[in-house]
């Protein structure tokens, strides 16, 4: 009877103990669960404010290329370099500034200006000579000037493309940048929904802790993927307030959103248009025509240069009359062998040289057309693809996976996997838009047609 009796309080003692430890367990997951949840709220809270909600203006894309055409300092540079080139050809085009001599002749005293009373031979006099280059230079020389200066109009134009074609690869993925922030912001409100299901869940006894924090690691991962955006979106500012020549600290940009530009063309009437309207093919023939003219130019360097003199001397008035003289001389090119030929030869050099530049400079845009042409094309497909079946079906099953795993029919990878798939897929979307837009300013770019409104949107 004693002995059963001193049992009962060892049993009442390990029961109290299992009791304790048990609200202990509960308590500290409890708390874990409610810091680790206080965590990425506040790393959300300090998520920083969208653009979206600033009210800044818009500003189109064409007041941007405007503004650049006239303040970029690269376009103006090149400009300028035109300008200086086409003032060339005037002057290698006209004759040899003439030379006049005036002459003074003693005779039997080195004094200047003795006088005429010292000698019958001392005289005074005037002349004039011109130097004619052999008919023909003037005018190649002249032609020669005028190609450079159209080979430097084109490269102004490459530049001024390349500049105009810069801000707007900038703009379009500033775009992209603005409308992703817009859209983590919103999958960052369906991810709070899976970490409520998940906390549910944990809090019924029906989930784990694990589900858990892995929904508020997520979070963590979305503010780093946010702050890794904004940290584009300076780049971006930066480079389009460079080419703008725009103070770094100037206001920023507020871009429109991407439109979806329809491609027009076929791809050999884009080929067609680089003919007339590449720069850098444009420019690469109008090399081939002056080196042409260089070939020209040393043929005539065979033949002989020229040159007139005109003299009027005067001797004592009183016992002479005045001399006049008219000279001929010609230069004539005796060292065929080690200067005009070699100079031929150079010129035809330089001409088989710049035709292989044409050439290749043909098909480098060729290849770089049918490059961008490739990707708009693609890109349009994919983005009706993204529309019309992915982006809806990805919504689609993460609500439905939402339902499901509050109903314990479903786990919580399932569930974070189709919240991935619609973050990811709403990325891919605006992504593929804006390689779009980029790849329709590069067919801009080589073909010099305006496939777009500039500024609107969509």
């Amino acid at each position: 009877m004693s002995a059963s009796t001193g049992k009962k309080p060892q049993i009442g003692v390990f029961l109290w103990s299992v009791l304790w430890l048990t609200v202990i367990l509960i308590t500290s997951a409890n708390v874990s669960g409610a810091f680790g949840q206080d965590q990425s709220n506040e790393a959300i809270r300090s998520i920083p404010p969208q653009k979206e909600h600033e009210h800044q203006a818009v500003t189109p894309l064409r007041d941007l290329l405007n503004e650049a055409e006239q303040n970029n300092p690269q376009i103006a540079a090149a400009r300028q370099g035109w300008e200086a080139a086409k003032q060339i050809p005037s002057q290698v085009s006209t004759l040899p500034d003439p030379q006049f001599t005036a002459q003074q002749v003693n005779v039997g005293s080195p004094r200047p200006f003795a006088g005429y009373t010292n000698s019958d031979f001392a005289y005074f006099g005037l002349g004039v000579s011109q130097d004619f280059p052999y008919p023909g230079k003037l005018r190649l020389r002249g032609e020669m000037a005028k190609r450079d200066a159209e080979v430097v109009q084109q490269q102004y134009e490459s530049v001024r493309r390349s500049v105009l074609a810069g801000i707007k690869a900038a703009y379009f993925q500033l775009s992209y940048l603005s409308k992703t922030l817009g859209i983590l912001d919103s999958d960052g409100e369906l991810l709070q929904q899976v970490e409520k299901a998940a906390d549910a869940r944990y809090r019924s006894g029906m989930g784990n802790q694990h589900d858990l924090l892995q929904a508020q690691l997520e979070r963590t991962k979305l503010l780093r993927e946010i702050n890794m955006h904004h940290l584009e979106v300076a780049k971006m500012q930066a480079q389009i307030k460079q080419l703008l020549n725009r103070s770094q600290s100037s206001p920023d940009i507020e871009p429109a959103d991407l439109p979806e530009t329809p491609l027009a063309y076929t791809f050999d009437e884009l080929l067609s248009a680089t003919r007339g309207g590449n720069s850098g093919i444009s420019g690469a023939a109008k090399m081939v025509e002056k080196q042409s003219l260089q070939v020209d130019l040393a043929r005539k360097d065979f033949y002989p240069d020229f040159s007139l003199q005109y003299m009027w001397q005067r001797t004592d008035p009183a016992q002479f009359r005045a001399y006049y003289m008219l000279s001929f001389s010609a230069r004539v090119p005796i060292y065929r062998s080690r200067k005009q030929r070699p100079e031929l030869a150079q010129a035809e050099a330089e001409l088989s040289q710049s035709r292989s530049e044409f050439e290749a400079q043909t098909q480098q845009v060729a290849f770089e057309l049918r490059t961008e042409f490739e990707i708009a094309q693609k890109t349009a497909e994919l983005l009706k693809i993204y529309r019309e079946g992915l982006l809806p079906q990805a919504r689609s099953e993460f609500e439905a996976g939402v339902a499901a795993y509050q109903n314990n029919r479903q786990d919580f990878q399932t569930l974070l996997t189709s919240f991935l798939d619609v973050l990811h897929l709403d990325e891919e979307y605006w992504q593929n838009a804006a390689e779009r837009e980029t790849a329709l300013a590069r067919l801009e770019q080589l073909t010099e047609l305006s496939l777009r409104e500039e500024g609107t949107s969509k």
